[in-house]
């Protein structure tokens, strides 16, 4: 599965890269929950591509990035684990909303644009593992 392996690698990360593109878009147009969807969307696949690298396997449905990096036995440093704890729970209002105005109250310009950074680091950082 070595080279089938490279190239499912390489489309997870192409669509990981394609989604992250996609919340910087949602965020300049103000559609906030989109963006934090997206950003949770980019890591989730960028995360699918180390675990098929480090498992010779492709992943299994599942949105949950701790699961993930659990299967993987990825070590993060702690101030990415806890943002990817936080973007991992809030994913879920932000994809199915109970109330859609209490959802978009509860992210604005500031708190979206700091939960987009994070994530371009974070990104940054699980790419350097899948070089190494």
């Amino acid at each position: 599965m070595a080279e089938s392996n490279k190239k499912v690698i390489d489309e997870w990360i192409l669509q990981s890269d394609y989604d992250f593109k996609t919340a910087e878009a949602m965020f300049d147009t103000g559609r906030y929950i989109y963006c934090i969807f997206m950003c949770h969307l980019s890591l989730e696949k960028c995360l699918k591509a180390l675990y098929c690298k480090a498992l010779n396997k492709h992943p299994e449905k599942t949105h949950n990035l701790n699961y993930l990096i659990n299967k993987i036995g990825l070590e993060l440093p702690e101030e990415l684990l806890s943002f990817i704890d936080n973007i991992n729970n809030n994913s879920v209002p932000t994809r199915y909303p109970d109330d859609l105005q209490k959802v978009l109250a509860s992210y604005k310009k500031r708190e979206t644009k700091k939960i987009l950074s994070t994530t371009k680091e974070t990104l940054i950082w699980l790419k350097e593992k899948l070089q190494n």
